[in-house]
């Protein structure tokens, strides 16, 4: 019998992947504003420190506040979800979301804005940790066409929040956290009209499972590494708006823009090529030499806006690829249940960003632009060195997930979030 032409798959590919329930494009669009909320805030950075009188630390304190809060509620999502069932878990994240969103935006203080980021970043911790599931629950064609609807979904999100950002911000630094209240104010009416109720897992999971996990030698050396990994992720995220010094909140979102686009092909492209051919000790091993390579450039060059314009960019491919494979590496290299490795890691991961962001901006505002990226490459290069002394422990991990695969889509929404 003879095979149906390239073409032809493609199309009934696509068709299938169209061809979905309306409660499956509410829950996307949903997820494609909720991804957006990654890069959103970074062109307004320096208008916000502008308009409200806030140092670069104080400012920075926005991440701090939204990720470790988000680092803690990854350690609850699953007792919550367990106990609510998907539906509700997602419509108490989106309220979350609305209500502290709008908060933030009509915020007089700078101190109120961290606040109001810190129960945003609960919201989303609510929403990312269910919507996965969701979708492929309700999804029609089989699940993989459902992770490429989802893949689809974070990596638009992922590109589109930077520029909506700089759009919005463009006439005023508030109008990218109205705009993401009102959104989300449509996904949440969406989902309770559309999406049918959700019956709550058979057994509840306990809030002790993901810290008991982390006793596992395997998945303690990853979390550790990316622990130090973020020092240079969220360097290069919460403190390269300031370093380039750029008024236009439209630069600067078309900069994050850029690098918005690499990390979301390397996500959901790249990375699961490079993996299935190399493995992910080596690959990542791979990814944080050249990141620590490109945040040693910047930190040399910190004063030539090129250098850090092409630098941001390009390390998006990286840390798509090294976001994605470690995530995935999380899910496979100890016994846990993969919801529960990846709350644990998810916990000590969004910890070094927390951190990383408020040690930048004080190195930035004492030091210079510079030290922030120093700061950065040392953490980077210390996460390399941490994965390769554990290496024994890591490298007998079971086979990674296929491309499309549950755990795969998984993998790149903890790894971007």
């Amino acid at each position: 019998m003879p095979s149906t032409p390239p073409s032809t798959r493609t199309r009934t590919r696509t068709t299938g992947t169209l061809q979905q329930p309306i409660a499956v494009w509410a829950v996307a669009f949903a997820a494609v504003v909720s991804f957006m909320g990654i890069g959103l805030v970074d062109p307004i950075l320096p208008a916000i420190a502008g308009d409200l009188g806030a140092t670069e630390a104080q400012t920075l304190l926005l991440f701090t506040s939204y990720l470790g809060i988000t680092g803690l509620a990854m350690l609850l999502t699953g007792w919550v979800s367990s106990r609510l069932g998907a539906k509700k878990t997602l419509m108490a994240g989106l309220v979350l979301i609305v209500v502290f969103a709008a908060l933030a935006g009509a915020s007089g203080s700078i101190g109120a804005v961290i606040g109001f980021r810190a129960g945003w970043g609960l919201g989303n911790a609510l929403f990312i940790a269910t919507a996965l599931a969701t979708i492929v629950s309700a999804a029609s064609g089989g699940t993989a066409t459902a992770i490429v609807l989802y893949e689809a979904a974070l990596g638009l999100g992922i590109a589109m929040g930077p520029l909506a950002g700089g759009l919005l911000g463009e006439v005023s630094w508030r109008g990218p956290f109205f705009g993401t209240a009102a959104l989300m104010a449509v996904a949440f009416l969406a989902i309770v009209v559309m999406l049918p109720a959700t019956p709550k897992p058979a057994a509840p999971t306990s809030l002790a499972d993901p810290v008991r996990a982390l006793r596992h030698p395997g998945l303690r050396t990853v979390a550790v590494m990316a622990f130090l990994y973020n020092f240079g992720f969220f360097t290069l995220l919460a403190y390269t708006p300031f370093a380039l010094d750029i008024a236009s909140p439209v630069r600067l979102g078309l900069v994050f823009f850029g690098w918005g686009v690499c990390l979301a092909v390397a996500s959901v492209w790249i990375a699961p090529r490079l993996q299935r051919r190399f493995g992910p000790v080596p690959v990542v091993s791979a990814m944080l030499a050249l990141f620590t390579l490109v945040l040693a450039l910047e930190a040399v060059f910190a004063g030539t806006r090129t250098v850090l314009v092409v630098g941001t960019v390009v390390a998006g491919l990286f840390l798509g690829v090294n976001n994605t494979v470690v995530t995935e590496l999380v899910m496979e290299v100890s016994p846990a249940q993969r919801s529960t490795a990846s709350a644990a890691y998810s916990a000590v991961r969004f910890a070094g960003g927390a951190i990383a962001a408020w040690a930048a901006g004080e190195l930035g505002g004492s030091v210079g632009d510079w030290a922030p990226f120093v700061l950065g490459a040392a953490g980077v290069a210390a996460g390399l060195l941490v994965l390769l002394s554990g290496r024994r422990h890591v490298v007998a991990h079971r086979a990674a997930p296929a491309a499309h695969s549950p755990a795969e889509a998984a993998a790149v929404t903890a790894g971007d979030a």
